[in-house]
């Protein structure tokens, strides 16, 4: 196993440490949890440079590192989610593009194609996980029961990258998608 794929791989066994610390009661947890997600974020910027860089790019690191991000990144929606500071609405959002792009991807791999990842997509990946690291330091104001602002602004980031992305995949490759097949 190459340098690349053992980071992905650092980054899967993150996910599981991050939820741990997410669910302890206590104050530092949740900057142990952000501590754990930021290592894991940055897994995903390092293993993609090295395997570029080195030539290490390989079918498992294809798979298991796009794999990795979005669990990475679903594990902490959801914990958000749970805590009433990330809106189900804006949850399915996220989970419908991601089946909505891989349903896409295979269908043009069928069709002898590869879709490579789209500039929107990855600043989709970068303005989530900055959101989510930025929605870990902000606590919920206690007065009003209602999230910080912050939390808005990080969602409505989340959810505009994530429809535009969405969208543009579609558009930018509607050709393989052939309606009268």
């Amino acid at each position: 196993m190459n340098t690349a794929n053992k980071l992905t791989m650092l980054r899967v066994v993150l996910i599981p440490v991050y939820l741990i610390l997410w669910h302890i009661d206590a104050p530092w947890s949740i900057y142990a949890a952000l501590a754990v997600f930021v290592v894991a974020s940055l897994t995903d910027l390092l293993d993609g440079y090295i395997a570029r860089h080195y030539n290490q790019v390989t079918d498992f690191g294809k798979f298991m590192d796009p794999l990795a991000d979005k669990v990475l990144v679903l594990t902490a929606m959801v914990c958000f989610c749970g805590a009433g500071r990330f809106p189900d609405w804006a949850l399915v959002i996220v989970i419908a593009r991601e089946f909505a792009v891989s349903g896409l991807r295979l269908v043009a791999v069928d069709n002898g194609r590869v879709i490579a990842a789209g500039w929107s997509g990855k600043v989709k990946t970068a303005s989530t996980m900055v959101c989510l690291c930025l929605m870990h330091l902000v606590s919920p104001s206690p007065m009003s029961g209602m999230p910080n602002y912050l939390d808005w602004v990080c969602v409505i980031v989340i959810a505009a990258t994530t429809l535009y992305s969405g969208i543009e995949y579609f558009v930018l490759n509607r050709d393989v998608l052939n309606w009268n097949k």
